[in-house]
């Protein structure tokens, strides 16, 4: 007889850990390249990564899978409310483990798998002594890497515990988890720059398996041509709810504040993201009509966030974005009133909503900033002499910069003529003096 919380949780939004709820903690991975080779089997020097062999049934060929019945070109894609499904939480813990070609549906709970098994086994029993409610995910792990297998990241926390094996366990959860300490055999590091993580849980669900690894090969490729390498990391990740959300993002970084936060990210599409890296990283704005949801925040509360950004920027609210059935485009319901200039983005072409700006005061998104300003010039330039020829032209409304003259306030005009009649009259006056004299 099939168990009827296992049945329940399939298309869940973000299940915490707790004694109530099958595990279903999502997973990251590193290295997005590995997800689109032949299964591996990672060794360790740990006795916690035994039975490879155990998971190798697990995996499944994406190429088989038909991207219109589980990738973009799906029916429901980008046809239901994204606002308000991220459950509230606010820590996330990420456990690197393995690659998402040999994870089961449910890694957590794996037999042959000790350490993803123990820990979240530990964290939902000392979830009542927790101060803050914590969520698990397991990432990829390649050992000799900076995601070696059984290293551990935490955020908002921004920081890094090498090598926990199933032996640990019990003892980081007590220091680290519980009395929010360290663990004092392994030194946390600290973590610079933003971390990415996206949905690639192929054997949980297809969605995610189809459409997880063309947005991280996407940003792998925009990382390296923007020269980011370093400052942005992107990993495939296990399931983290709302498999029908697929392909499903969150980014973590730093705000105005320099606090770190979990921004999530749905039905995004490759083409999105240029999108994401420019505004949200590069700009700390939020790309609304893909937003989810954040870290810290209630459902209800992310709803008002959302409302706020647009009551801001005066308008009056935006409708979500869906693609039309037969997967040939992707269009706006409706747009929010008040807004400027509708931007093209790839193959997904939508208002924009005005977007809230975090600005940043580390040096290093000052630095991914100025990356984008360059890239966007550039793409400013090639912009302009299609424009010029008579190409680029589509449905989309373009902005044309104001002349010198048109960007001047009307006060400013005024004075300026002011000050020029005022030097007029007196040189006038000084040429009649000078021939009086």
């Amino acid at each position: 007889m099939s168990n009827p919380l296992m049945a329940a949780s399939r298309d869940d939004p973000l299940l915490l850990l707790s004694g109530h709820h099958p595990s279903s903690s999502p997973i990251a991975v590193s290295d997005p390249e590995s997800y689109l080779q032949d299964s591996f089997q990672i060794g360790s020097a740990s006795a916690s990564f035994q039975n490879d062999g155990g998971f190798l049934g697990g995996g499944y060929d994406a190429d088989l899978i038909s991207d219109v019945e589980y990738g973009f070109s799906r029916p429901d894609f980008r046809q239901g409310p994204l606002v308000g499904t991220v459950a509230l939480y606010e820590r996330h813990v990420f456990l690197c483990y393995k690659n998402p070609q040999v994870w089961p549906p449910r890694i957590e709970g794996a037999e042959f798998d000790r350490l993803p098994r123990l820990l979240a086994a530990a964290l939902a029993t000392r979830k009542p002594d927790m101060k803050r409610q914590t969520r698990l995910t397991i990432c990829e792990g390649h050992d000799g890497t900076e995601t070696s297998n059984g290293d551990v990241l935490i955020f908002p926390d921004m920081v890094r515990y090498r090598r926990l094996t199933h032996f640990d366990v019990d003892t980081f959860v007590e220091e680290v988890l519980v009395k929010d300490g360290e663990w004092l055999p392994g030194s946390p590091e600290a973590l610079r720059g933003w971390y990415i993580f996206v949905c690639c849980h192929g054997t949980r669900d297809r969605r995610c398996g189809v459409c997880g690894p063309s947005v991280i090969g996407k940003f792998r490729n925009e990382i390296e041509t923007r020269g980011l390498q370093g400052k942005v990391s992107v990993s495939p990740c296990s399931h983290i709810g709302g498999h029908k959300y697929a392909g499903n993002v969150i980014i973590f970084g730093p705000n105005m504040k320099k606090e770190v936060t979990g921004h999530w990210y749905g039905y995004v599409m490759p083409e999105d993201v240029p999108l994401l890296l420019e505004q949200h990283i590069g700009k700390g704005e939020i790309v609304d009509f893909l937003w989810r949801g954040q870290m810290g925040l209630t459902e209800e509360d992310q709803k008002k966030s959302q409302e706020l950004r647009f009551q801001v920027q005066g308008g009056t609210g935006m409708k979500d974005c869906t693609q039309t059935n037969d997967g040939s485009a992707s269009k706006c319901t409706s747009q929010l009133e008040g807004t400027g200039c509708c931007q093209a983005n790839g193959g997904f072409s939508c208002c924009q909503n005005p977007m809230l700006q975090e600005k940043r005061g580390d040096s290093d998104t000052t630095e991914i900033a100025a990356n984008f300003t360059t890239e966007k010039k550039k793409s400013s330039k090639k912009q302009a002499l299609r424009n010029n020829n008579g190409k680029g032209t589509g449905p989309h409304k373009v902005c044309s910069m104001p002349t010198w003259y048109e960007s001047w306030e009307r006060e400013d005009t005024y004075a300026a003529l002011a000050v020029i009649g005022a030097a007029a009259s007196v040189a006038f006056a000084y040429k009649c003096y000078k021939q009086l004299s």
